[in-house]
């Protein structure tokens, strides 16, 4: 029975420890996305050409 309240206090450790290390890797941008929005602009005229073309099939019907 020991072992199981050993290997559970080890367990929560682990995880606080995960935990801890993902808030700080938050706080420190490392999920911000700089990417992406400098490249959205290149592929947004695509789709408003899209959405254009389907609006003119659906008026010729």
């Amino acid at each position: 029975m020991s072992v199981i309240y050993m290997l559970l206090a080890i367990s929560i450790a682990v995880a606080v420890v995960f935990f801890v290390a993902f808030i700080i890797a938050v706080r420190n941008g490392q999920y911000d996305d700089s990417y992406t929005p400098s490249v959205r602009m290149l592929f947004e005229d695509e789709l408003v050409k899209e959405k254009k073309d389907k609006s003119v099939l659906t008026k010729n019907k």
